[in-house]
């Protein structure tokens, strides 16, 4: 599909978002966009409520808004796989339908990359619980120049720009992004996917840039958030984080970045099993099990190094998940 230039898309995946969709829909008819040029793609995931008429009601105030439906709940991952399938934007980026833009969001950002001739931009957000509203930045403190994504992987000890796991705090440049085989998502993941998106990135990539522009408001503890269920979804951090190592194994920097694709990892672990007590029983179990195995095809020598730095009781489990999967 040929894209458009000046033109930027923007992909929304809702499943059941009648509440609040069309506050992020509002938010784009709001937006200041110069010379940029606005297509919106929603894709509706099966919803079973009235999200697909509430976006049908805005075609008459955004000119390139499309409807996408799926005809089974699927995820979000597929979800977005589908609004890229249809983009036609020089730019891209993603929204989520319980979030909304500040009016000159898209403009900035699409702006930053065009001057700076990078890759992708990233950029700080205001997180919103209730009526409280709490700037957070990205883990970059060099703002508005051309950066190698690489070199913010590490540190491998303190937060860097791999663990600031969030999609649509970005835009991205479309021919590029499909050029290095990192425009799609793993479609069966139904977590941590952005994680093993923005590791691709940052590892396929050469040049992006951070900007001091907080345009984009993220709505937390929502009911239906992936932080609020304790159902098998829960586990997609497995699968994601054995291609996450298996992406750094084959990268020619690779003795370099994986301490920190482990150490990520771990810390991960050690958040479910602190939660694991909400689980049900069955996900507990599928949970030891999954990990026992990841754990057998760890690069041990490495790991005991990384779980060593870390705190007593965190070093403690995964030392332990080591030793099985050693005797193994």
């Amino acid at each position: 599909m040929s894209l458009i230039p000046g033109r930027i898309s923007v992909v929304i995946p809702a499943y059941n978002q009648e509440e609040y969709i069309c506050d992020a829909l509002t938010s784009l008819t709001r937006q200041k966009l110069g010379k940029w040029e606005l297509e919106v793609l929603v894709v509706d995931d099966a919803s079973t409520d009235q999200t697909a008429n509430l976006v049908l009601g805005y075609q008459h105030k955004l000119e390139r808004l499309e409807l996408v439906s799926l005809p089974t709940n699927s995820g979000v991952s597929a979800a977005r796989n589908a609004g890229l399938e249809a983009v036609t934007g020089e730019f891209f980026t993603f929204l989520d339908p319980d979030d909304w833009y500040a009016p000159e969001h898209l403009a900035t950002l699409a702006s930053a990359l065009e001057e700076l001739h990078v890759d992708f931009v990233r950029t700080d957000h205001v997180r919103v619980t209730g009526t409280n509203r709490v700037l957070h930045r990205a883990p970059q403190a060099v703002r508005g120049l051309p950066l190698n994504p690489a070199d913010d992987i590490e540190p491998i000890d303190s937060p860097s720009m791999v663990d600031y796991a969030f999609v649509w705090a970005g835009m991205y440049r479309t021919d590029l992004m499909r050029s290095v085989d990192a425009y799609f998502f793993d479609a069966d993941l139904y977590s941590a996917e952005d994680r093993l998106w923005l590791w691709k990135l940052h590892l396929r990539t050469s040049r992006y840039a951070v900007v001091s522009y907080p345009g984009v408001f993220y709505r937390r503890g929502l009911p239906g958030s992936l932080t609020q269920v304790f159902d098998e979804r829960q586990l997609g951090f497995i699968p994601a984080y054995a291609r996450i190592l298996d992406e750094v194994r084959a990268h020619r920097d690779a003795e370099r970045h994986l301490p920190k694709a482990m150490r990520q990892f771990f810390a991960i672990v050690c958040h479910h099993e602190k939660r694991a007590k909400n689980y049900p029983p069955e996900v507990r179990l599928e949970m030891k099990q999954q990990l026992r195995k990841i754990f057998t095809t760890i690069d041990v020598h490495i790991a005991q190094q990384v779980a060593l730095e870390m705190d007593i009781a965190r070093r403690r489990h995964i030392l332990s998940f080591l030793q099985v999967g050693v005797a193994k």
